[in-house]
């Protein structure tokens, strides 16, 4: 047996963690590593929730390390930096996202795509560098190597940041009206794409989309065919790539961030036809 979380390390730290696969959230104590020479601690003040907490917790995955503190979506304040630390100083607002760590040495690390190392270290209910199991941000404070103290990425990375480009964005959960804010400040035209007729108001009027399609109205998806260069689909459980696939130009774009916990269907046709 290792030592009990809460004397691992030398920061006293406080979170919500579940137990066991019921998913239930209860107080936990735990411990956060000494700030090192190339660490940012800082005091989380907001963190998402993502539907992956919720596979996790309930280990839907099959990959849950109990006790687990969930959340990947962490925003706060630095409270103090590494000596080598050179992006962030006591003060800044700063993020973390979904991992931790990676090698630093394969080729995806080479390139900056550290979240396709095959050892990267997610956020939470993973093993970290030293040994000690990884926790996230349903807790009041946060310690991360400054190389992964970062924000968004997929809007930019796949070239749909172009003023007067078209995009869609599937799902207006978290991750949605997040795609939804980026892309109106890069002056992209979005299309807010929903099963629930219900949140076109909260699209249009809150968040500043310039349209509102729903899903299973066909007659609204085929006006809307062929109009986008790109597709941000947030949506966690399953559901028909098909319809989506047709909304995209020549050489659109689809960018899944959404994680069902089963198979996609994925027609080759439409993307054949659609290149």
């Amino acid at each position: 047996m290792g030592q009990a979380p809460e004397q691992e390390h030398p920061k006293n730290a406080f979170g919500w963690a579940a137990k066991d696969t019921s998913g239930v959230l209860s107080p936990f104590h735990f411990s956060r590593r000494a700030t090192g020479e190339k660490d940012v601690t800082f005091k989380v003040t907001h963190c998402g929730i993502c539907h992956s907490d919720l596979h996790m917790i309930k280990n839907e995955w099959g990959n849950t390390i109990y006790p687990i503190v969930p959340g990947h979506e962490i925003v706060g304040v630095v409270t103090e930096v590494g000596s080598k630390v050179s992006k962030f100083k006591v003060g800044d607002k700063v993020g973390v996202g979904c991992m931790v760590g990676s090698c630093h040495s394969c080729d995806s690390c080479a390139i900056d795509l550290e979240n396709y190392c095959p050892k990267v270290i997610m956020t939470y209910a993973n093993k970290y560098h030293d040994g000690t199991i990884t926790y996230g941000g349903y807790s009041d404070i946060m310690v991360a190597d400054e190389h992964f103290v970062v924000l968004y990425s997929p809007l930019r990375f796949y070239g749909l940041d172009k003023p007067g480009m078209h995009v869609g964005v599937v799902g207006l959960g978290g991750l949605g009206h997040v795609a939804v804010k980026f892309a109106k400040a890069m002056g992209v035209k979005v299309t807010v794409i929903s099963t629930s007729p219900s949140k076109k108001s909260e699209a249009i009027e809150r968040l500043g989309a310039d349209s509102f399609l729903v899903s299973r109205d066909q007659d609204e998806m085929q006006a809307a065919m062929g109009t986008m260069d790109g597709i941000i689909d947030t949506v966690s459980a399953v559901h028909p790539l098909m319809p989506l696939i047709g909304l995209l130009k020549s050489q659109g774009k689809l960018v899944l961030v959404g994680a069902p916990e089963k198979p996609l269907e994925l027609p080759a046709f439409s993307l054949l036809m659609g290149e």
